[in-house]
């Protein structure tokens, strides 16, 4: 597992959808979009995420800015995602790796469509829940 935080960092800086954050009171939300052909076969089958043309995930991770922390934090998350057709729960996949928690949500798209994510997230310390929701499009890899 020690090898996935790598593997995320060098798709994030190669892939057209950036990874981004956001800023809740202390806390800082970092998200990506990739798309699952850029994971190796035996990457996807460790952590479950199907690969496809038309398939992606969204990556999660939040830390507390102000305390310093560099990894990700546990939190409590839940949410939906949706396109023009299709649309429902969020399905997170948790994945540690030493002090760090990271969160994966495969999903399908339809290709040149926007796809929507809502959700609510509670980060390990935190006195309240934060909401954010967001689109991005996507095209089918071909």
């Amino acid at each position: 597992m020690k090898y996935l935080l790598t593997l995320l960092i060098s798709l994030w800086a190669c892939q057209s959808q950036a990874q981004q954050s956001e800023r809740f009171d202390q806390f800082e939300l970092h998200y990506s979009i990739v798309y699952t052909t850029f994971l190796t076969a035996e990457i996807a089958a460790k952590f479950g995420i199907p690969r496809g043309k038309d398939k992606a995930m969204l990556t999660l991770s939040v830390r507390d800015a102000e305390a310093g922390d560099i990894e990700g934090r546990p939190m409590e998350i839940e949410g939906r995602t949706w396109d023009l057709i299709t649309g429902g729960n969020m399905k997170v996949k948790e994945v540690k790796e030493g002090r760090a928690t990271y969160y994966l949500v495969p999903f399908e798209f339809l290709d040149r469509e926007y796809r929507f994510f809502e959700f609510t997230f509670t980060p390990e310390g935190a006195n309240k829940a934060y909401k954010y929701k967001f689109q991005t499009q996507l095209w089918r890899q071909e």
